[in-house]
């Protein structure tokens, strides 16, 4: 990478100045940075007349700690060719790439500030009814479409190591599998759930399902996932919604990105107590959710069950039966890992805005313990729940 260099505001505007007409001739520009979380940079290069792109480069390092954690900057290939690859299935909902450089590591791509962070949105206590179903769309094509449904084994294998993203997928493995079973170093523990958190560093019940969700990560390759799907990758509006940031795509288990989704909308259930102090409105809140997660997986399983009848491509695979056990796995899958992202936002290293902004002490404690009950619940319970009512039922007793 001869060519690499950090990014300051001046390079930004020259690099999409360059890369897109969009701003036409004589344009004031201006770059703003902003972060987008821990690991890269980001800008909002403007013109005076108000259009905007976004300017993204990775860092040869994690952003949030510095060069004492080196990662590999293949990242945003990675990102930049996951995001072009599934808006060739879905564009309407994955953020548009407009210009990418591998030597410098930077992708040029469209600004949705019109838009509104998922999470954000959902803690103000905003509802929008077509989240689930244009979220269950995007899932189920750009999973099904990337799949050994489609594509022969020949290409199948060259997209796998097309996608090999070892630095961000031993990020997860660690964050999610790992350290919130143990006394590791990098948790991040509330005082007043220190004892539950405890209890689970000799659950061996519970890490032995871990351990089984943990080992399908590693070795289940069904689809290209976007590998990071919760409610701060997904930007929204009253019409429609778009994902970002698929840095840590690779091709694993389908269930992760569907059960990734899940875990995000059950968290913002359980801090919601928190969130909002009428009772009412918590209430609203709470059912809006759950109706959330029963349509994104009745809407996904529907779709990708349309498209295993109509677009399945191997003869083998187009069994009825197969695909109707198939799809009763990733349910299955999916549930699992909604539970491992409960507990892992509890107690691991990276915690979310929607239970850190529970000002009262004792009330957000109760929120985690309740977000590592219920995850507990959905990772032992994964394979005896067969229906999303179950799980619903499974949760509200």
């Amino acid at each position: 990478m001869t060519d690499y260099r950090i990014f300051r505001s001046d390079d930004a505007m020259r690099f999409a100045d360059k890369h897109s007409e969009l701003f036409g001739d004589h344009s004031k520009l201006t770059a703003t940075e902003f972060g987008d979380g821990n690991l890269n940079l980001v800008f909002r290069v403007a013109n005076d007349k108000g259009t905007s792109l976004i300017v993204k480069q990775a860092l040869p390092y994690a952003r949030c700690v510095g060069e004492s954690w080196p990662l590999s900057t293949d990242r945003a290939r990675i990102e930049a060719e996951v995001l072009q690859l599934h808006a060739r299935f879905c564009p309407k909902h994955t953020v548009e790439v407009l210009h990418f450089d591998r030597e410098l590591s930077a992708i040029l791509m469209e600004d949705l500030k019109q838009y509104e962070i998922l999470r954000s949105a959902l803690i103000k206590g905003k509802h929008f009814t077509h989240l689930a179903s244009q979220m269950a769309q995007y899932l189920a094509h750009t999973l099904f479409y990337t799949s050994d449904f489609v594509l022969t084994g020949p290409a199948k294998k060259a997209a796998v190591a097309q996608f090999i993203n070892p630095d961000l997928c031993l990020i997860t493995e660690d964050l999610f599998f790992t350290d919130p079973y143990c006394n590791h170093e990098r948790n991040n523990i509330h005082s007043l759930i220190l004892p539950r958190a405890r209890e689970l560093w000799q659950d061996e019940e519970l890490q032995a399902e871990v351990a089984a969700l943990k080992a399908d990560f590693l070795s289940k390759p069904q689809a290209l996932l976007h590998g990071d799907v919760h409610s701060g990758s997904i930007f929204i509006d009253e019409q429609n919604c778009k994902v970002i940031d698929a840095e840590f795509g690779f091709y694993g288990p389908i269930g992760f990105d569907v059960g990734s989704l899940i875990g995000n909308l059950l968290i913002n259930y359980v801090a919601s107590p928190g969130l909002f102090t009428d009772q009412q409105h918590c209430v609203s809140q709470q059912q809006y959710l759950l109706t959330q997660i029963r349509d994104l997986w009745q809407h996904f399983a529907h779709t990708f069950s349309q498209l295993q009848q109509t677009e399945t491509q191997d003869p083998t695979l187009q069994n009825s039966h197969y695909q109707q056990r198939f799809l009763q796995q990733v349910f299955a899958d999916a549930i699992g890992y909604a539970g491992c992202e409960l507990i892992r936002r509890t107690v691991g290293l990276a915690h979310v805005a929607d239970l850190n902004k529970i000002s009262d002490a004792k009330t957000r404690a109760a929120c985690e313990i309740q977000a590592i009950e219920f995850g507990r619940t959905l990772i032992l319970q994964r394979n005896n729940l067969t229906t999303i009512e179950q799980l619903i039922s499974r949760l509200i007793k």
